[in-house]
């Protein structure tokens, strides 16, 4: 069944909209004698405490403990909403993988409040709230949804004073809507071939070494990087990469398509160029 995925500034009522959304599609649901489970996912269930976010190994680990849950929890009898901060747009897209691999309708809906107000809720929070220094490090690295990307699509921004979120909207987006196929991407099937984890550690890894090779040769934002092993090509940011941030997005792509791939070798290259395109915007 669904995913739905909650996102805003860290502070900006997050948890009170997936409330409100779970109670509405509990009461839809009863109403029209259907018989689904609703798992709300939040950082306390996960025992994610605020303090994570000032170290970045534990904030990662408190992104994967999410990740981790929504693909435990996503099943046909379940709809999962992920109330967390899910700041990142590649993690994200990651979510939005997980959903597409099991054929089921995702939404994102986003809890939108001015920075000044969060400060401001923040601040009156006391010990309960977020460190200062933390909390605008965290609003500064926020990446806002944009609905005309596929994985934070359809998109439903609510404004903290509204009381209401777009209930029948969100009803007809996950409920109603058709469930989209499985994407080369997604497919989830056992890796049966022993050359392809060996490709696709082959693969991915000289892809990186030409886009390094490419800034190096070329510098920055000088157009779009011809890699081998793949017809698309690597946006060529406006800044300079660094050789452990493409390792490490090489990680997790390795990581999620070793058990979420098709075992089509042809179609490696060109899923990771579209992978880094989303994580180096």
């Amino acid at each position: 069944m669904p995913l739905i995925i909650v996102t805003g500034y860290p502070g900006s009522g997050k948890s009170r909209r997936a409330q409100q959304v779970a109670a509405y599609l509990t009461k839809r649901l009863a109403d029209e004698k259907k018989s689904f489970k609703i798992q709300v996912i939040n950082d306390d269930d996960l025992h994610i405490t605020k303090d994570m976010y000032s170290d970045p190994r534990e904030e990662k680990k408190a992104r994967m403990a999410m990740l981790s849950a929504v693909e435990r929890s996503l099943n046909k009898e379940t709809i999962v909403i992920a109330d967390g901060m899910n700041y990142i747009k590649g993690f994200r897209y990651q979510l939005y993988c997980v959903a597409r691999a099991l054929s089921t309708p995702h939404c994102v809906l986003h809890s939108g409040a001015p920075a000044a107000k969060v400060k401001e809720w923040n601040q009156a929070r006391g010990d309960q709230g977020y460190q200062s220094q933390v909390l605008d490090e965290l609003m500064t690295r926020y990446e806002e949804p944009d609905g005309r990307n596929r994985w934070d699509a359809p998109l439903f921004t609510v404004i903290y004073d509204d009381e209401s979120i777009p209930s029948e909207a969100i009803w007809d987006a996950v409920i109603m809507k058709k469930p989209p196929p499985p994407n080369m991407s997604t497919v989830s099937k056992p890796v049966s071939d022993t050359n392809y984890v060996y490709e696709l550690d082959r693969i991915t890894l000289e892809i990186i070494n030409g886009v390094m090779e490419a800034q190096r040769d070329f510098g920055t934002g000088s157009g779009p990087i011809v890699v081998a092993n793949a017809t698309n090509k690597v946006v060529n940011p406006s800044r300079n990469l660094t050789l452990s941030e493409l390792r490490r997005l090489r990680k997790q792509f390795v990581s999620i398509n070793k058990i979420r791939t098709t075992l089509d070798i042809s179609r490696l290259g060109d899923l990771f160029v579209e992978f880094l395109n989303t994580n180096l915007e």
